[in-house]
């Protein structure tokens, strides 16, 4: 989604703003602008497309003053082109704003009454012209946000400058997240903290209703009524590095490849070895919780979503407990019946989630107990959620989630085997096996990245192809779901996804030899039934790649192109074949030229509905 960057320091705030929207293109956006401050006035330019645009229209131009905004849009009102482009400036305000303001025809019907000429299709102009209206009534501009809050329905995040108090920035927010960077001498407000590491690890964050004002640098917090409160400074410990490509062509691939130690950091701290089993590190629950929970709902959108697919037939295999899985933006609106000795289980990367969060809220309101799972410390979902368990895997700067993905499986499995040792659903030997299996996924996962070189030859080869059907049993047929989604969403190739028993009931009518399968059969006790629906299909000239586990002959035989994954317990499965997956679509979408970390009408993380 959108991105805001606003600096007030000694330094020149073009340059800072400017490399601040540039870490946070991975996000997803149509248009950019600034607005900073030249001797006492505010100069606002704007583009369509790309940054380097903007940066074009901005060569040469000086800024005297210290104070700016700037601001990468993702369209939602008005289509991207320069005059709905970000910020939005009446009178001396100038503001930029991530969300959707709801109410938005009310206001704008009201000002139009009063002969307001409107410059933009944007809900966010609106909110410029409300605060310019208290402005000219002579309020400071916190007391002119203060009266405009009420006014807004949606959700938002807004920053905003004023002509008259050139030293100052005032941010606020509902829903999408906002956080200040403390620097040396300097302030900068953002969205995401990709925009502040370079400059300072310590951090504050927003929480909904409240409100920031930086004044000559001596920042202050406020509640919606104006109240001032304290907010805790967060030491950050992603390091610059972890943004960077480090030799990588793209973030994807990047991230791709540091999946091996990416896993090592969500195990980290919550295995013992002897005896060997798992125990959760203050998540927030206690044992006696975790024993007497009838019910697990996992609650997720997108790749978050497949991955707890993945977890409910390792919940329900190894804990014995009923679990449900939903989509977060369905969920949310279904008219619910959940037992209180529930456990809600959201998982999401950014912990920013609009739909998510809409839904940990909703069964906090219910009475049921909550768990995050997620990326980000200190993101909305992990601030609200009762108990939390961190991926800990490094920034994820790609749109396309690859490590955040496998991060995510082998938390939940975490989970589930500490449920199962507390519930004694399991036996010891049991549990070792399965806990034996994630400490050497690590290790198998760099076997598993050799097929890097095969997908590289391969994939020039592979564009001539119309579609890509990806089957799965059990366990795996989500990692289905998961390429599938992957292919999409940076090759814009047609990709499906399907359980491996339902091609009778539809699917293979869009098999022929224009088409692609790619097979997902690891030996489990699915194998046979498995082998039987890839006959199937080559009995029909579909064009198999199937991956599975080591030396597996007769599936090689019946296949165009066998991919080896380490022989391994099936519940470690689905993340030794993310990793082939990741690269059919990586190296595909360097193939048809595609914007990699970048792809089109997509944003990292979704902070509206």
């Amino acid at each position: 989604m959108c991105g805001i960057v606003g600096y007030w320091g000694p330094e020149k705030p073009k340059a800072i703003i400017l490399d601040g929207l540039r870490r946070l293109e991975y996000r997803g956006y149509d248009s950019t602008g600034v607005a900073i401050f030249d001797h006492g006035q505010l100069k606002v330019e704007r583009s369509p497309g790309k940054l380097h645009r903007l940066e074009e229209k901005l060569r040469g131009i000086e800024f005297e003053g210290p104070t700016g905004i700037g601001h990468t849009r993702w369209a939602t009102h008005g289509e991207p082109n320069e005059k709905n482009a970000h910020p939005h400036k009446v009178g001396g305000v100038a503001i930029v704003h991530n969300g959707i303001i709801e109410n938005y025809g009310s206001i704008q019907k009201r000002l139009v009454s009063e002969g307001v000429e409107l410059k933009s299709e944007t809900d966010s102009e609106l909110i410029a012209h409300l605060l310019d209206e208290k402005l000219r009534e002579g309020a400071t501009l916190l007391k002119a946000t203060l009266e405009v809050i009420p006014k807004l329905e949606g959700a938002y995040s807004i920053l905003v400058v004023n002509e008259k108090e050139p030293d100052s920035m005032v941010a606020f927010k509902n829903g999408p997240p906002m956080l200040v960077g403390l620097g040396n001498k300097e302030v900068i407000i953002a969205s995401d903290i990709q925009a502040v590491i370079t400059r300072t690890p310590r951090v504050v964050y927003l929480d909904d209703g409240e409100i920031v004002t930086s004044i000559k640098g001596a920042v202050k917090f406020y509640n919606s009524k104006g109240d001032e409160i304290r907010k805790d400074v967060h030491e950050v410990k992603w390091s610059q590095a972890m943004a960077e490509k480090a030799g990588f062509d793209h973030f994807m691939q990047k991230e791709i490849f540091e999946q091996p130690q990416a896993l090592r950091q969500t195990m980290e701290g919550h295995l013992e070895h002897e005896p060997l089993r798992v125990v959760l590190k203050s998540s927030g629950l206690t044992d006696d919780e975790y024993r007497n929970f009838k019910r697990i709902q996992l609650i997720a959108c997108g790749t978050s979503w497949h991955a707890a697919m993945v977890a409910k037939y390792v919940f329900e295999r190894v804990t014995g407990i009923p679990t449900d899985v939903d989509i977060a933006s369905e969920f949310h609106y279904r008219h619910l019946t959940l037992d209180p000795q529930t456990l809600a289980v959201t998982v999401s990367q950014s912990g920013e989630t609009a739909d998510t969060l809409a839904c940990l809220r909703r069964v906090k309101k219910m009475g049921l107990r909550t768990l995050s799972v997620c990326n980000v410390p200190h993101s909305s979902i992990d601030r609200e959620a009762h108990g939390r368990i961190y991926t800990n895997a490094g920034a994820e700067i790609g749109v396309c989630s690859t490590k955040s993905f496998t991060a995510q499986i082998v938390a939940l499995e975490l989970l589930s085997f500490h449920m199962a040792r507390l519930r004694k659903s399991c036996s010891d030997e049991e549990l070792k096996n399965y806990i034996s299996g994630l400490l050497a996924l690590p290790g198998q996962v760099e076997i598993c990245l050799n097929h890097d070189k095969w997908f590289r030859e391969a994939a020039q080869s592979l564009t001539k192809f119309r579609g890509f059907l990806y089957l799965g049993r059990g366990v795996n047929f989500p990692v289905a779901l998961e390429g599938a989604l992957k292919l999409k969403e940076i090759t814009y190739l047609h990709a499906e996804g399907y359980p491996s028993g339902e091609l009778k009931h539809g699917p293979i009518a869009l098999v022929d030899n224009n088409m692609i399968i790619v097979a997902l059969a690891p030996k489990d006790e699915l194998y046979e039934k498995n082998i039987s629906n890839i006959q199937e299909v080559k009995a029909r000239g579909g064009q198999i790649i199937a991956i599975g586990s080591g030396d597996d002959q007769g599936l090689e035989k019946i296949s165009k192109h066998y991919l080896s994954i380490p022989e391994a317990v099936w519940s470690a499965n689905p993340v030794l074949e993310s990793i082939p997956i990741q690269l059919l679509s990586y190296h595909l979408a360097v193939a048809l030229n595609r914007d990699v970390d970048q792809p089109r009408n997509l944003a990292k993380s979704v902070t509206v509905e």
